[in-house]
Order: C-alpha cells, then sequence, then structure tokens
C-alpha cells in the first residue's frame, strides 16, 4: 500500500519510520512518502497562504500550490484522496478496514486557520477526523490514519492479532494478564487457567461487555 502525505512540516512524521510500519515499509509491504507542497508554490517568496476573506483571525491555505502538488504527484486522480479535518466525520473502524483496500492514498495536513474549500471540493475524494477537538495541524491526524490503516494491509501484522479488537463489533476489547500471576496482590481470574474452553470465552464476552458498558456511557 503506497501513502503519501502533503504537509508543510515533513520533520513530523519520523514516527511512521520506526515499530511496525518501519519494518513493513523495509520489507516492501508499505511505501510512506512525505511531501512539502511549499515546493510547489509559484509564489517568489514561496508563500502558500493568504487572508481569509471571512472575518477572523489566521491565514488560509490557497489553492494554487496543493493543486499543483496534486497534479504532479496524482495528475490522473487514481489514489484516493483525503483532507483531514475536525468539520468532517470521525474515523471509526468501519471506515479504518475499508481505507485499507486501496493501493494508494494522499492525504492532506491543513494547517494555520484552514484550507481553501474550494481545493478540498474539487481535489479531494473524502474529509475524515479523529475527533471532536481541534489540534494545531492535520499531522499527527495523518499519522493515526496510516497507523490506523496500515494495520490492516496484508503482512503488516499477524492477522490473528486483529480478530478480537476494540469497535470490531460495537464492543470495546476484554482485559488482558500475563507473568506474574499475582502482582502486588492483584490476581490473574482463575478461569484463565482453567482449561476450559468455553467457560473462559464466556468469560471474554462478558468482561468485554462490562468495558464497554463502563466506557461508552452517554
Amino acid at each position: 500500500m503506497r501513502w503519501t502525505i502533503l504537509s508543510l512540516f515533513p520533520e513530523m512524521f519520523v514516527p511512521l519510520q520506526t515499530s511496525i510500519l518501519g519494518r513493513a515499509t523495509k520489507a516492501g509491504k508499505l511505501q510512506i512518502e512525505v511531501v512539502n507542497f511549499r515546493d510547489y508554490s509559484t509564489d517568489k517568496h514561496h508563500k502558500v497562504d493568504d487572508n481569509s476573506y471571512s472575518p477572523g483571525a489566521g491565514l488560509v491555505l490557497s489553492c494554487q500550490p496543493i493543486y499543483d502538488c496534486l497534479q504532479a504527484i496524482d495528475p490522473e486522480h487514481k489514489a484516493h484522496r483525503i483532507f483531514m479535518t475536525p468539520a468532517a466525520p470521525i474515523l471509526n473502524q468501519k471506515r479504518v478496514i475499508e481505507l485499507a483496500q486501496y493501493e494508494h492514498i494522499i492525504i492532506l495536513c491543513g494547517h494555520y486557520e484552514g484550507v481553501d474549500q474550494r481545493v478540498i471540493d474539487t481535489c479531494f475524494d473524502e474529509v475524515v477526523s479523529i475527533g471532536e477537538y481541534v489540534l494545531t495541524g492535520g499531522e499527527i491526524p495523518a499519522m493515526v490514519l496510516v497507523d490506523s490503516v496500515s494495520r490492516y494491509v496484508d503482512g503488516v501484522i499477524n492477522k490473528a492479532s486483529l480478530i478480537s479488537e476494540s469497535y470490531l463489533d460495537g464492543k470495546l476489547e476484554h482485559p488482558q494478564y500475563t507473568r506474574p500471576r499475582v502482582w502486588q496482590g492483584i490476581s490473574v481470574p482463575e478461569v484463565l487457567f482453567s482449561g476450559n474452553h468455553a467457560a473462559i470465552q464466556k468469560w471474554k464476552d462478558e468482561a468485554s461487555k462490562a468495558v464497554t458498558e463502563k466506557f461508552t456511557k452517554n
């Protein structure tokens, strides 16, 4: 799977070169490139933003550098293009799994007050938010998207690890335990040592339901 990230701050994406994603990239399962769209500005000072026509503070990213960058990278619009913004549907696990089916995804990271809506409307396929809050830019949301989706690309992680994850069936995952059996006076649930697979599965289901009810109450 190929990712192309358009950002004014490429240096922020070092984390994508480490751990599981770093290994997957070296193995050829993922291709992650970060492009500074400032390089495509036709302004003599490489300016990429301007004052908003709407009253208020902050600068707005202009259409030209973003459009020209996209034309250079994906002239026939074959990639699926996503703009990260808080003013969008919130990413969920269902959409994560769907996005993993694309061969090439381009992500635009917004910054400052926003992006000229015309380039979003004409050049992008989807807008995505990672939550009901505002960050200083789209770089961290872009990393969240790359990480969450890449886990479902074949060969990135063990498929068995994806079977009982949180949110797959509308529930949160049950608690996990490891050695030692007793830590600071707290014991691992006895049923997990019973060897009774039906009883263990029942415990998992009940624990998952309890966690879901605890953390999803309105």
